[in-house]
């Protein structure tokens, strides 16, 4: 447990040390001071340094060890930390393990769909998800990190051709060649994921890319950018 007082105090050794703090609850990280929109969620277990030491709207500017994300927490939860005893280190993985670990990945987000749950814009802990909070959770439980949000998953996987898709992969649609949502490819032309309130399923739903299903699938058939194919796990 840490306090404003602590963290002004060792600010200037901390950031020469690299000093990481570890989340002893789920925390809310917003993107930006003010508070209004949730940027992410950080779990229980996830560490992140501090970028600011002054408040500012009494909000912290951190950044996220794992995925480089961030944001801002508020000083209020402050409370909910303790200094990391270690620091967070990646694992690098081969393309092979990566491989074995998709049918996991896919099982859990099929799991997380048989939960009660609805679309959370920044959602990335259970049971409520956004699109890319879904896929960089999934992945994370089998030990694999993810970028945050889809335009930097997109990025981050290698693309492949649509006919060469397999399970496991991810596909993306965009909008005016911008990247905004992702969801996890199951075969045969299905794929899970999690869709908002407006123009989905305000939820976690399997639905298929074409152009002859309901409204929100072919909403999504018009929007589809193609395929990404994690190959490597995350490094800072």
């Amino acid at each position: 447990m840490i306090s404003l007082e602590q963290l002004q105090t060792n600010f200037e050794q901390d950031q020469a040390t690299g000093c990481e703090y570890c989340c002893q609850v789920n925390l809310n990280i917003y993107d930006s001071s003010s508070h209004k929109n949730l940027g992410t969620q950080a779990a229980v277990g996830r560490h992140l340094q501090f970028l600011l030491k002054t408040p500012v709207m009494d909000f912290l500017e951190v950044r996220l060890c794992e995925d480089s994300y961030c944001g801002w927490l508020s000083v209020e939860d402050l409370k909910e930390l303790e200094y990391a005893a270690t620091k967070y280190e990646p694992v690098t993985l081969s393309t092979t393990q990566i491989q074995e670990r998709l049918p996991t990945v896919i099982a859990f987000t099929k799991a997380a769909m048989q939960q009660p749950n609805h679309y959370v814009w920044g959602g990335t802990v259970a049971p409520n998800y956004d699109c890319s909070g879904l896929m960089q959770a999934a992945f994370r439980a089998s030990g694999i990190w993810l970028p945050r949000n889809s335009y930097m998953q997109k990025d981050f996987t290698k693309t492949i051709e649509m006919e060469s898709a397999l399970p496991g992969d991810l596909i993306f649609f965009a909008t005016n060649q911008r990247v905004h949502h992702v969801g996890l490819y199951l075969g045969d032309g299905y794929y899970i994921h999690s869709s908002g309130k407006d123009t989905g399923r305000n939820g976690i739903a399997i639905d298929r890319l074409s152009d002859e299903g309901d409204k929100v699938e072919q909403s999504y058939y018009q929007l589809f950018k193609g395929v990404g194919r994690v190959e490597k796990s995350y490094r800072p």
